[in-house]
């Protein structure tokens, strides 16, 4: 197995418009892809690209108080960083790989252009992992099928990589080091394509989890902003 990228980082939070909102006013994102199938899973979503990478923000439907990212939601206290998915070269290497681990598995999905394997969050840490393969590799149908025309490049050009905070880092950094199957520098997993998964200490203000979204900036401009409750830095 190999792990090629960070591809798609999620959080989960109470508006989804809001989020969004905040998204196209911050990064000016294009217009969003909701996806009818997580109503599956009790929620409706927003996928925007970022370059050929993608944000999306997941909410409950209301009246649902059964699904796992209200759960997660309200463990974290409220909005919250929710999940990392990452592009795989062999999905079933990648399963076989997470047997080996004893991590078990909460979803599967094969679907003729893509696999998709969600671990459970207690065997991982801090985030809901996923494990993609889509094919070809540089397709993606969680964003929908016309994702290529709302790219907007004029602010940020990609993931550059997400940041996971806990009361021992170092324990958090080795299981994910384990899970990626990817050698750690310093405090970072670095992936083949320059991504990276960051993990540090618990926040000043507390919080543990998936707590910050790094994104490429497109003209070297540093600067942030805090959505759902993650830290986004732009640079």
């Amino acid at each position: 197995m190999r792990v090629i990228r960070l591809r798609q980082a999620v959080v989960a939070a109470a508006d989804r418009d809001a989020v969004v909102a905040t998204w196209t006013h911050e990064l000016r994102t294009g217009t969003p892809f909701h996806d009818p199938g997580v109503v599956e899973f009790g929620l409706c979503n927003a996928v925007v690209p970022i370059g050929d990478t993608f944000l999306e923000v997941v909410s409950p439907i209301e009246g649902r108080d059964d699904t796992a990212a209200g759960r997660y939601m309200s463990r974290h206290g409220g909005d919250c960083g929710y999940m990392a998915i990452f592009q795989v070269d062999d999905i079933e290497a990648a399963r076989s790989h997470l047997a080996d681990l004893g991590v078990r598995t909460v979803w599967n999905a094969d679907l003729d252009d893509i696999s998709g394997t969600h671990l459970h969050p207690a065997d991982v840490g801090a985030a809901i992992v996923s494990f993609d393969q889509a094919t070809p590799p540089s397709s993606w149908r969680w964003a929908g099928p016309r994702w290529p025309d709302q790219v907007r490049t004029d602010v940020v050009t990609g993931l550059a990589g997400i940041v996971l905070a806990a009361d021992d880092p170092s324990a958090l950094l080795a299981r994910w080091s384990e899970v990626l199957d990817i050698e750690p520098s310093a405090d970072r997993l670095v992936l083949p394509d320059g991504s990276y998964v960051g993990v540090g200490d618990k926040t000043a203000d507390g919080r543990i989890g998936l707590v910050g979204i790094d994104l490429w900036s497109s003209g070297g401009a540093v600067r942030s902003f805090r959505s759902a409750g993650v830290d986004f830095r732009v640079g």
